[in-house]
């Protein structure tokens, strides 16, 4: 071979090789920048495990010692009645016990009475049945000369369980995009390849309007698949 035309050849065939490693490379990029972004989504309906039920009460009167003592006996009534559904000592505490007033700033036409006490009986419990079963006793109790200010919007369902459930809902919600994704590469006559990314969003539970202590949990996970 000519000697001169020996350096031209080496010239082209690295020029070649290194345009063949810029195809190969810019194709490998083509392939991964092909993915496809879907989402998957678990949901469960679950019962509460833990309630709280206040019941909150009034009293009016002039006399701060008497009023005291009508308040210890509303509440010794109320536990009572509670007694008789089914309530025990231990699902029972006193919330918030509030003095007002009614005297302050006035000169004239004052209220009737001087003071008012606002207190609160708490129920705290896990049988959700019992409160569920219960909660509609503002009559009964009426009966017995107490009027309750709480209504059963009060009522605090909760649900502590989701510890339990978020490793099957996960995988599930992670099946569910993976079905959506393998239905978009079969419709763009594509092959499913890996993940590229991943994402397990936040949980929530949410409050059936009707039946506040039934809950939905839920759960919506986003995957980045690669396309081939």
């Amino acid at each position: 071979m000519n000697n001169k035309l020996f350096p031209s050849v080496i010239v082209a065939i690295g020029i070649a090789i290194a345009g063949f490693m810029v195809y190969l490379g810019v194709h490998e990029f083509a392939i991964k920048d092909r993915a496809v972004t879907v989402k998957g989504l678990s949901t469960r309906d679950v019962k509460a495990d833990y309630v709280v039920w206040p019941l909150s009460f009034s009293v009016d009167g002039n006399d701060l010692k008497q009023l005291h003592q009508t308040t210890d006996e509303t509440v010794q009534t109320i536990k009572a009645f509670l007694k008789t559904k089914g309530f025990t000592d231990e699902e029972m505490s006193m919330g918030d016990m509030n003095i007002s007033n009614n005297w302050a700033g006035y000169y004239d036409r004052r209220p009737e009475y001087h003071y008012s006490i606002n207190a609160t009986l708490v129920v705290s419990t896990t049988d959700v049945d019992k409160v569920i079963n219960n909660q509609g006793c503002q009559s009964e109790l009426l009966a017995k000369g107490v009027l309750l200010n709480s209504y059963q919007w009060n009522i605090s369902y909760q649900y502590n369980g989701l510890n339990e459930l978020k490793p099957e809902m996960v995988e599930e919600a992670t099946t569910n995009a993976r079905a959506v994704a393998q239905k978009f590469a079969d419709d763009s006559r594509s092959r499913l390849g890996g993940i590229r990314q991943a994402s397990q969003g936040q949980f929530s539970i949410e409050s059936n309007d009707n039946q506040p202590w039934m809950k939905r949990v839920r759960v919506v996970t986003t995957v980045d698949y690669y396309l081939k």
